[in-house]
C-alpha cells in the first residue's frame, strides 16, 4: 500500500488483492484524506474477507491437473493413467486459462473425440475424470468457482452385449490352452472361471491370499475385499503350481498374451473389449442359469451395486420360465385348455 504526491494532490495506489489483484487509484487534494481512504480500504479486507477482490485466474488447465494429482490422484491405484488422460485432453483444447475451460469446450473435445472413432463410453470416462478433478479442487479449497461440467450431461449409451462362452467353447479353450508354451494360462484362466476373478486379479494372485479353500482378493477395482471358496482340486492344483513355478510370492507370470493366442487357436470370435473379460462373463452367466442367487453373485463378483449385477438376471432359469408361462400365447392356450376340458366333463 502507498500514498504519494502527485500534481493533483495524493495518490493513493492500492491492490488488497496481492500481485495481479485488483488494483485501486485514487487522487485526494489533502494526505489527510488519502490516509482515511487508506485505512478504509485496510479495514474493509480485514472486517470482510469476502469484499476482497479476487485475484484473476493465472493457472492453466494442466495446472490443475498437477494440483488434482497431488491432492487426491496420486492416492488412487488408478491415479497415474488418470492424471495422463487429463493432461491429454487438457493439451488437445489448449491448454486454456483454467477458468475459460467451460462446458462447451469439453462438449466440442468430445464430439472431435467421436468423429476420430473414440467410443462414447470412453468419452463418458473422460467426463467423469474432468468433472471429479474439479469437484476434487472445490473440496480441497483449490478452486473457488463452480464446476463448469456441472451441468454438462453424459451420453447414454446403449447396453452392451455380455458375450459368455458356453460349454462346448469353454472346453474347447482349455484344450488349446492347454497346448500352449506358457506354463501359467491354463490354470490361470481356470482360476478365473471358477471365481469370476478379473483378469489381472488372477494374474496377480499371490500365495498368501489362498488359504483355507478359499481364494481372497483384496486391492479390486472397487477396493472391496471378497473371499471366494474354490474346490479341493483347484487348491491343490495352485498349491503344486506355486512350487513349481511361483515367483516373488506370485503363482503366474504375465500370461494375457497367451491367452489371447488360445483364444485365436480354439477359432472363438469375441466382441471388442471383451477378451479375458469374458470369462467373468461366462462365469456369471453360468451361475445364473445354474439356479445360482442375483445376491451371492454381487458378492462374489464385488460389484457396487446389485443394479450392475442385474444384467445377468435374465440368465435365470426361474426369469425364462415365467417368459414361458406368462407371455400372452401362453395364457390364451391356457385358457382355450381349460374351455375345451369344461366341455368335455358336461
Amino acid at each position: 500500500m502507498s500514498i504519494n504526491k502527485a500534481e493533483q494532490g495524493w495518490l493513493v495506489d492500492e491492490q488488497p488483492g496481492g500481485r495481479g489483484g485488483k488494483r485501486f487509484r485514487k487522487t485526494f487534494k489533502t494526505q489527510a484524506e488519502a490516509k482515511q481512504y487508506q485505512a478504509w480500504l485496510k479495514t474493509k479486507v480485514t472486517a470482510e474477507p469476502d469484499w476482497k477482490p479476487e485475484r484473476p485466474e493465472t493457472r492453466r488447465l494442466t495446472e490443475l491437473v498437477s494440483e488434482w494429482f497431488l491432492v487426491h490422484g496420486s492416492t488412487l491405484r488408478s491415479g497415474e493413467d488418470q492424471r495422463k488422460r487429463l493432461e491429454a485432453m487438457a493439451l488437445a483444447v489448449g491448454n486454456p486459462i483454467a477458468d475459460r475451460f467451460t462446458a462447451d469446450t469439453f462438449a466440442n473435445y468430445r464430439t472431435k473425440r467421436l468423429a476420430e472413432g473414440i467410443t462414447p463410453t470412453n468419452c463418458n470416462r473422460e467426463h467423469t475424470y474432468t468433472k471429479a478433478l474439479f469437484n476434487i479442487l472445490i473440496g480441497a479449497k483449490k478452486w473457488s468457482k463452480s464446476n463448469p461440467m456441472a451441468d454438462l450431461k453424459m451420453f447414454k449409451g446403449s447396453e452392451r452385449e455380455l458375450h459368455y462362452l458356453d460349454s462346448a467353447q469353454i472346453d474347447k479353450l482349455l484344450s488349446s490352452l492347454a497346448a500352449s508354451s506358457n506354463k501359467h494360462v491354463l490354470l490361470c484362466t481356470k482360476l478365473a472361471l471358477s471365481t469370476g476373478a478379473r483378469w489381472s486379479e488372477a494374474e496377480q494372485l499371490r500365495k498368501t491370499q489362498v488359504r483355507g479353500g478359499l481364494v481372497q482378493y483384496s486391492r479390486t477395482k472397487t477396493d472391496k475385499n471378497r473371499s471366494v471358496p474354490i474346490s479341493d482340486e483347484l487348491s491343490a492344483e495352485l498349491h503344486e503350481h506355486f512350487k513349481k513355478h511361483g515367483a516373488g510370492g506370485r503363482f503366474f507370470e504375465y500370461c494375457e498374451g497367451a491367452f489371447r493366442e488360445g483364444i485365436e487357436r480354439a477359432e472363438i470370435e469375441l466382441p471388442d473389449g471383451q477378451m479375458t473379460h469374458v470369462l467373468r462373463h461366462t462365469f456369471a452367466s453360468h451361475f445364473m442359469m445354474n439356479g445360482g442367487s442375483i445376491v451371492t453373485l454381487q458378492r462374489v463378483l464385488g460389484h457396487k451395486s446389485v443394479k450392475t449385477t442385474m444384467q445377468y438376471a435374465h440368465l435365470a432359469p426361474g426369469h425364462l420360465a415365467e417368459v414361458l408361462a406368462l407371455n400372452p400365447l401362453a395364457k390364451s392356450r391356457a385358457a382355450a385348455s381349460d374351455e375345451t376340458a369344461n366341455d368335455s366333463s358336461k
